[in-house]
């Protein structure tokens, strides 16, 4: 078993360092446009990056367990060398890559995933709101372990990538030269992933390198000054809130939805995924009418004798027409004739039988 340290837990005391520094700068050079911090806020994305290194301990146990049956199982090995180390961070990169854009088109991974978008402050304190619910992850790194990487060297990449994403929650820093911004993600590049504007949502999901993106077509660069937070706010610093609004919704919408398939949407579909509308229900007929089921036609009125709806004696012969005229058998009709073309009793072209009204 190779013997890596945890990025993260090495990392804690530059993540107190760097986010002081940042509250000092805009303490002395404030910028009129940038949300800058707000105590409540702060200490709300604090207690979560605490608690989720908590609940992260509870949720390695079968997570361990699941990647070293599968690591067992599969004959393929790769050793931790200096060569292979960058290969494991890039593969690492790709998964996380499809394991954050899932997390963003899933609901119930959203669910997880939403703790860290729910600031409306995007500040270093930002990068450490962390969801307490990471079970939803494991999976998407499955294919490493089947490759032959080890669960350890796994644990390692990741942890690896998400101290590299510290830095990039700030809005201290503008934009990079262009060939670090055309590889790698980025102050800029990670704003536009945190804001809730139309053009700028479920975009930039890059963890190390943004390249990702751009071969995926999920890139857009920053044009315009992004709004953060989610498109409906939830409005607490209540940790526990924070880290369970979305399931608490998903239950609610579960109660509520019409049938099997809505439920499966409101969990699979995503985020904003709404069912189609229910068919209207036809008028209610009245007591007594004809389409009312059950009830008898009404009978019509019965003719006055002598009407013309009444049976009478058949028709007389009419009078016996004359050698050669119009109505004479075999006769050709007269020019201007009732049988004119385009005349009142031609008849019209039909409509296809069966045909249904589009």
């Amino acid at each position: 078993m190779p013997h890596l340290p945890n990025a993260v837990l090495w990392s804690i005391p530059a993540f107190v360092l760097l986010t002081v520094v940042e509250m000092v700068s805009y303490r002395f050079h404030p910028d009129d446009g940038a949300e800058g911090y707000a105590a409540k806020d702060a200490a709300t994305s604090v207690t979560m990056g605490l608690g989720s290194l908590v609940f992260d301990l509870v949720w390695k146990i079968p997570i361990v367990a699941i990647y070293a049956a599968i690591y067992e199982l599969i004959p393929l090995r790769v050793p931790v060398l200096w060569w292979t180390l960058p290969l494991m961070l890039l593969a690492q990169d790709f998964f996380s890559y499809w394991s954050h854009r899932g997390h963003h088109v899933i609901r119930i991974l959203w669910a997880c995933h939403v703790v860290h978008h729910s600031s409306e402050k995007f500040n270093l304190t930002t990068a450490l709101r962390q969801p307490w619910t990471t079970w939803t992850v494991w999976p998407f790194y499955v294919p490493m372990i089947a490759l032959g990487v080890h669960p350890a060297a796994v644990a390692f990449c990741s942890s690896v990538n998400l101290v590299y994403q510290f830095w990039i929650h700030t809005e201290r820093i503008g934009t990079l030269p262009r060939p670090i911004e055309f590889v790698f993600n980025t102050p800029s590049h990670h704003r536009v992933h945190h804001a809730s504007q139309g053009g700028y949502l479920d975009r930039n999901f890059g963890g190390i390198l943004i390249v990702w993106d751009r071969l995926f077509g999920s890139f857009v660069p920053e044009i315009e000054r992004p709004v953060y937070g989610l498109t409906k706010n939830i409005g607490t610093y209540n940790p526990l809130r924070v880290a369970t609004h979305e399931y608490a919704a998903i239950a609610r919408d579960i109660a509520a939805a019409r049938g099997w398939r809505e439920r499966a949407g409101r969990v699979f579909m995503g985020p904003g995924w709404q069912p189609g509308p229910a068919p209207e229900a036809g008028p209610v007929p009245e007591p007594g009418s004809a389409t009312e089921p059950g009830s008898a036609p009404e009978a019509g009125p019965v003719p006055e004798p002598g009407s013309a709806t009444e049976p009478g004696p058949a028709p007389e012969a009419g009078p016996v027409p004359e050698p050669g005229s119009a109505t004479e058998p075999g006769s050709a009709p007269e020019a201007g004739s009732a049988t004119e073309p385009g005349s009142a009793t031609e008849a019209g072209p039909r409509e296809p039988v069966g045909e249904s009204a589009r």
